[in-house]
């Protein structure tokens, strides 16, 4: 089962279970997935869903910074469970070990020398670590790696 599928059959379990919280957060998810869907008129892989939920979630911890800063505790729980909900459906994370071996292993597949090769290397780790690593620490790793 893919991951959309695996998400509508969610929704259903939710809607017989009475779970309205649920429900939403999942209609949300669902609702953003087809937008992009009839945007560029193609049809989802679970790659692109994944990327569909990082913004997302990307989306509701900045409108909890947002919210907790003007003392709107109410809806940030709201957004938290929202986060809750979205990443349930991320592949599991890797560990910061698995990154960066993950790290070196394109450095040498790329032969990277130096700061001008990093565009290369993300290149490399983008498919790979996309949904399982933060991607800004990825890069904060491989810069590091190529100017030592």
């Amino acid at each position: 089962m893919n991951l959309k599928q695996q998400i509508t059959e969610d929704m259903k379990a939710a809607m017989r279970a009475g779970d309205t919280r649920r429900r939403d957060a999942i209609r949300l998810l669902q609702a953003a997935i087809k937008q992009r869907e009839v945007d560029e008129r193609i049809v989802l892989d679970d790659a692109a869903v994944v990327a569909v939920i990082e913004k997302m979630l990307k989306q509701r911890s900045d409108s909890i910074t947002q919210y907790e800063a003007a003392n709107r505790q109410d809806l940030a729980d709201a957004e938290k469970y929202e986060v809750d909900v979205l990443r349930g459906y991320m592949p599991e994370a890797l560990s910061d070990a698995e990154v960066e071996g993950a790290v070196t292993d394109a450095i040498l597949a790329t032969g990277a020398k130096g700061q001008q090769d990093m565009g290369r290397v993300m290149a490399v780790l983008k498919p790979r670590l996309s949904g399982r690593a933060d991607m800004g620490k990825v890069s904060a790793l491989v810069r590091t790696k190529l100017l030592s």
